[in-house]
């Protein structure tokens, strides 16, 4: 693990020649195969695609996306409700104190739609490693229990988000409130959510075009490296 207050390490160069972003068909599947080394993956970020395995389980083909269009969440375009609101003094806020817990629950396999199989786990347990992985927790203030949380890379002024989990009412949430207040003191331009969903658009996340995603993918992972911290 990196110190404080040091950056990313640099794993080197990828071996693969990836996929276009602007060639992935009609469900936004760019390519497949490579693997998921930590070069793999930092370069598939700064091209705009993202992995996630084919099928259910391990040992599966790896699927390169380029969803079009891309969900992201304005930084000053966060829909925050009074419930939820409320619910913040509820929970304190920390940074990867607890990646491998909040990757593990993200990869529940009760949970509908799971896609986390081991070798993603593992994969962005390598990145964290290597300080480009970040987990943003939401802990219970009368418990002291991990209560939800999130986990991503941060690439320059990226943060590309990846899975988020509760096991309070409204404890993703709040990560995700701290999570973008922590991007806009700390160098983050862009908030990628992949896909929009119903649940990601009741908390602002909108839809690019797959084009003006990626023409502003290029300027913000060439940005100073972001800096993630509790406030």
């Amino acid at each position: 693990m990196i110190s404080a207050g040091e950056g990313p390490v640099d794993p080197g160069s990828c071996r693969w020649v990836l996929p276009d972003p602007r060639e992935a068909d009609h469900v936004g599947l760019a390519g497949v195969g490579a693997d998921l080394d930590p070069a793999t993956l930092l370069a598939a970020y700064r091209r705009g695609l993202f992995p996630m395995p084919i099928g259910d389980g391990d040992g599966l083909d790896i699927g390169w996306w380029s969803p079009d269009p891309r969900g992201v969440i304005p930084l000053d375009g966060l829909i925050v409700s009074r419930s939820l609101h409320k619910a913040r003094k509820h929970f304190e806020i920390r940074v990867d104190t607890a990646f491998t817990e909040v990757v593990r629950a993200c990869a529940d396999p009760r949970r509908d739609g799971g896609w986390i199989n081991d070798a993603i786990a593992v994969a962005y347990g390598d990145m964290h490693a290597l300080g480009w992985a970040h987990s943003v927790e939401a802990w219970s203030l009368d418990t002291g229990e991990l209560a939800g949380g999130l986990y991503g890379l941060a690439i320059g002024g990226l943060f590309a988000g990846e899975s988020m989990f509760h096991w309070r009412t409204d404890a993703s949430k709040v990560a995700l409130c701290a999570l973008v207040e922590m991007l806009e003191a700390g160098r983050g331009q862009l908030l990628d959510c992949q896909w929009q969903t119903r649940h990601l658009a009741t908390l602002g996340c909108v839809n690019l075009k797959r084009e003006t995603y990626l023409e502003r993918l290029a300027d913000v992972v060439a940005a100073p490296q972001l800096v993630l911290g509790a406030n």
